[in-house]
């Protein structure tokens, strides 16, 4: 079986598959405090909770945008799954071609995310990944990685609300009754889920605009659902996109393993 680990600024989730089939998945807070041994009494509890034998588990991919983490996962790997990971960087195969101006600077969940929405559902593709930040990825009808936007993630944006002001406090990330808030509260979820939800519209839009009006439109994250209920702006919501990508990455990888490796670049479109 093939664990996948992604690792966010928020939540670390993992993914077991047998070959193609995600078997369960488990999620944890990020916390760079931790150490290797604690992440991996933590995760191999909550695996043996869900029914997976450790034992059974015999390669490991891991993505990750918290650079020390990376490190602490991988180790957790090797001690507590007796296996040695592969980890998405520069020098992956991962058969997507990259059009940004510096295309080691894409983050690699971004790379994972488009591969596995390339495969799913065939580009041309806007994915729309709602976690700590909102992130707008576009890939052309040709396959290739183009770019994307970033911006303030909801849950970052409430409570920066929070902290930085002495009335506002925090609030449940659900829809307003209207729009127009008739107290702080309703008010808040206003500015945050239905101001969000006009966000991902309009910035969809821009992107079609660029890309082409049959693009896709393909909702990840821990909170697209939120946004989900407040516009029909996508056309799949898959949470589990990035395990998905992961496993298909590791995949490709073990079949080309006897092929040298290179860093995936602009140069990558001159093969």
């Amino acid at each position: 079986m093939l664990l996948t680990i992604d690792i966010g600024n928020t939540t670390i989730t993992l993914g077991v598959f047998d070959e193609t089939r995600l078997l369960t998945t488990v999620r944890v807070a990020t916390d760079t405090r931790r150490l290797a041994d604690e992440y991996g009494l933590v995760l191999t509890d909550l695996l043996r909770l869900k029914g997976v034998e450790l034992s059974q588990i015999n390669a490991a991919c891991i993505c990750s945008v918290v650079p020390p983490l990376t490190v602490v996962l991988d180790e957790v790997c090797r001690a507590h799954f007796n296996v040695t990971p592969l980890t998405v960087s520069v020098g992956t195969r991962t058969g997507l071609r990259i059009l940004y101006d510096s295309p080691r600077d894409v983050g690699a969940d971004r790379i994972v995310d488009a591969v596995a929405a390339i495969e799913l559902y065939g580009p041309p593709l806007i994915i729309v990944d709602m976690g700590t930040a909102t992130v707008f990825d576009a890939v052309n009808r040709d396959g290739e990685y183009l770019g994307g936007s970033i911006a303030l993630g909801i849950s970052l944006a409430a409570e920066a609300l929070f902290l930085n002001t002495s009335q506002l406090r925090r609030v449940e990330l659900v829809a307003p009754k209207s729009a127009i808030g008739q107290n702080t509260t309703a008010s808040l979820q206003s500015g945050l889920v239905l101001g969000y939800a006009g966000l991902v519209t309009s910035m969809v839009a821009r992107f079609k605009s660029e890309l082409g009006q049959d693009a896709q439109v393909i909702g990840t994250g821990g909170l697209v659902g939120v946004i989900a209920k407040e516009t029909d702006i996508f056309d799949a919501i898959n949470p589990d996109l990035t395990l998905i990508g992961l496993r298909l990455i590791y995949q490709m990888n073990q079949q080309r393993v006897s092929e040298p490796a290179s860093p995936v670049s602009r140069d990558a479109r001159q093969e």
